[in-house]
């Protein structure tokens, strides 16, 4: 008897096999009892006919129910309406763990509220099952594409001294006789490590603690960060875009079924290749405002004019030089205005918004020193920062790409809060 995965099924057409795994869907018409099964590899029917079997096996297939776990043994045989092409004839059936009492998601509606409360179950559900795989695609695909391109992942601290973009959104914790923040950002400990290696990426969990209640935001999430030494904006954004053009192109490859069973439209990623459109902020601004926007020159986006802006384009379009105003810090002074500075977003198509922000850095010492104390910022824990500017310097640039995010808009989800196995939000901080 061969112990195989659901996956490995089709090539063992003919064969005895075990499988172990879970009840998703049950019923029984008189001699024949009809099982789905899933392993985390696929799913597949099985099936026990009553002339085949003992009667206790029978009766055992006969009484399952959702979510039991079970090992199955059977005979693997074509069948052309299923949907991977075959069926498991059963054999045997061997109750691992049958529910205490029964299980709480049911085929039928549930309301958000209630699916939240119980996402350690939610998680099994075959949407979910899906979206889950998608983004374990995407993650795969960050590590292939940086390492392919000669990044050398630099893991970056969670506990800062500071922030790299104010407190006002930061989490703050005791740490010992001193006070620690959760990271926004690993980007100034990855400039450093730009400087060492030339090309470095982060990736990892990021915290804000903005009181926002949209369908965009958590205050736990996972966030990719390159760094790259010798690079401008213009070839930061380069980077940028052929990095999103890798994980869509992997998703279409990897998969297809996933985003069949979400139903998913395709044919809206596969337009997803670079170049991707690119505008100034001013153009930005201008486009708002002819279609009614009421905002002004030096103001950030929202929510609602990322959605206007994205909407005007197929593909992922690029905003790059903003009002420095409007920017942090550490973002380099556009030398051909002193009014914005070289940073670029990029917005996802389908009103999804802003899923990558980043741009060139502030490479001049003096410069830099002046931006902080221009802006109010304490200059002792960013000594070491300013540091980095004493040895060596040269341009430098890179951008972060929010995970959850770039889940939702290539999953085609209205809300972020299903693109990360446990969320955290304003109002949940369980299971």
């Amino acid at each position: 008897m061969k112990e195989i995965l659901i996956r490995q099924i089709p090539e063992n057409d003919g064969a005895n096999i075990r499988l172990k795994g879970w009840v998703v869907h049950h019923r029984s018409s008189g001699k024949l009892v009809f099982v789905e099964l899933r392993d985390g590899s696929g799913y597949v029917q099985c099936v026990a006919f009553k002339g085949e079997l003992e009667a206790e096996t029978f009766e055992t297939a006969k009484n399952l129910s959702l979510e039991t776990s079970v090992i199955i043994e059977g005979v693997v045989r074509r069948d052309d309406r299923a949907k991977i092409g075959f069926e498991v004839g059963i054999t045997s059936v061997d109750v691992i763990c049958k529910p205490q009492e029964e299980y709480p998601i049911s085929p039928k509606e549930h309301g958000v509220a209630f699916l939240l409360d119980k996402r350690h179950l939610w998680l099994r559900s075959s949407r979910q099952i899906a979206i889950m795989r998608i983004r374990s695609t995407i993650e795969k695909s960050i590590h292939k594409f940086f390492d392919s391109e000669g990044f050398i992942r630099f893991d970056t601290p969670i506990f800062t001294p500071a922030s790299c973009e104010g407190t006002t959104t930061l989490f703050e914790t005791p740490y010992f006789d001193n006070t620690a923040y959760l990271t926004q950002s690993g980007q100034l400990y990855l400039e450093a490590g730009a400087m060492a290696h030339g090309k470095v990426y982060s990736f990892g969990p990021a915290f804000r603690a903005e009181k926002s209640k949209t369908r965009r935001h958590l205050t736990e999430f996972w966030m990719v960060e390159p760094e790259m030494a010798f690079c401008d904006l213009e070839k930061n954004m380069t980077v940028a875009e052929d990095l999103v053009a890798f994980i869509v192109k992997s998703v279409l490859d990897n998969n297809e079924d996933d985003l069949a069973l979400i139903e998913r439209d395709i044919s809206k990623l596969s337009n997803i290749k670079t170049p991707f459109p690119k505008i100034t902020y001013d153009d930005a601004i201008d486009l708002l405002q002819k279609v009614g926007k009421e905002i002004q020159w030096g103001e950030d986006f929202g929510a609602d004019e990322e959605t206007v802006i994205s909407n005007e384009f197929e593909k992922p379009v690029f905003i790059h030089r903003y009002p420095a105003v409007c920017k942090p810090f550490y973002m380099k002074t556009d030398p051909e205005s002193t009014k914005h500075v070289l940073n670029c977003d990029m917005l996802a198509p389908e009103g999804y918004g802003e899923v990558i922000g980043g741009g060139q850095r502030e490479d001049d010492y003096d410069v830099l020193k002046s931006k902080i104390a221009k802006q109010g910022l304490d200059e002792g824990p960013l000594e070491w920062y300013l540091d980095v500017r004493k040895y060596g310097s040269v341009e430098h640039a890179g951008f972060g790409l929010g995970i959850e995010r770039s889940v939702a808009w290539i999953c085609g989800l209205h809300h972020v809060r299903e693109t990360i196995p446990f969320p955290r939000m304003m109002e949940r901080m369980e299971p």
